[in-house]
């Protein structure tokens, strides 16, 4: 398994060139959600195992980012997204196949370890005075915008507005929103149950189920994937017992 970052690429084909030691093995390339991280480094060693003779090679960002890369013309075998929306977008393009809904999740709030806003529930959220958020391109911030609707129908307008005026910045993905909250920049946030799961320096927080919402986490294998074959069995892969525990064990729960 590679996680590939920018430049990743170049530099493992120059090795390969300079060792004399080519990796015979048939490359899958899996663009994921920032939020799939974890589970699927997991899953791809897993996968790797039972089936030696395929490499999986996964870049992970914020859904919007990848579909613009694959809208651009970024080789791809495999594309998993955070929300329906910006998959289903490439889909009626004539980017990606039919989608199939592996695992769903739900949200929390985190807040520092040193819960400095001396936060308790979801309605206290109001105490903090910086709140990060994902922005609207998001999946993430769009999921955040509909928790955020609910709460404010039952709370009043006023929850709304204190909350709003609070925001202190607006991230790309996920992990971005996470990051401020363990490096202390932010107060309060909400966020993917893994992700809270994953962290260690956060505080987590339920949101009442009146409020929250389930992410569907959505897949498909590219119309153009180089690697078609693989990219099926890595699909068929997601539905198999061991995959759902994996991700299971990561929060997620099953999309039946």
């Amino acid at each position: 398994m590679r996680y590939l970052a920018t430049g990743a690429l170049f530099l493992s084909t120059l090795f390969l060139g300079c060792s004399g030691s080519v990796d015979s093995r048939t490359r899958l390339s899996i663009f994921a959600a920032s939020s799939l991280t974890d589970s699927f480094q997991a899953l791809a060693a897993e996968f790797e195992a039972q089936n030696p003779a395929i490499a999986v090679e996964l870049a992970f960002a914020g859904s919007q980012v990848l579909r613009l890369q694959i809208e651009q013309g970024a080789s791809v075998d495999l594309f998993a997204s955070a929300n329906q929306k910006h998959l289903q977008e490439l889909i009626d393009e004539g980017y990606m196949g039919s989608p199939r809904v592996f695992a769903s999740t739900d949200l929390v709030m985190i807040v520092p370890l040193a819960n400095p806003a001396e936060i308790e529930t979801f309605r206290d959220l109001t105490k903090a005075s910086r709140i990060v958020f994902g922005n609207e391109f998001s999946p993430i911030g769009l999921y955040t915008l509909e928790v955020l609707e609910r709460a404010t129908a039952d709370l009043g307008s006023s929850f709304g507005s204190v909350v709003s005026e609070r925001i202190a910045s607006l991230e790309n993905n996920v992990r971005m929103v996470r990051a401020k909250v363990e490096l202390g920049e932010a107060d309060a946030a909400l966020v993917y149950r893994p992700d809270a799961i994953t962290s260690s320096g956060v505080l987590t927080f339920p949101i009442p189920d009146a409020w929250n919402v389930l992410a569907d986490f959505p897949v498909a294998v590219s119309t153009e994937a180089p690697r078609g074959g693989a990219a099926a069995q890595f699909l068929e892969f997601l539905s198999s017992p061991v995959a759902q525990e994996l991700l299971a064990q990561h929060g997620f729960v099953s999309a039946s």
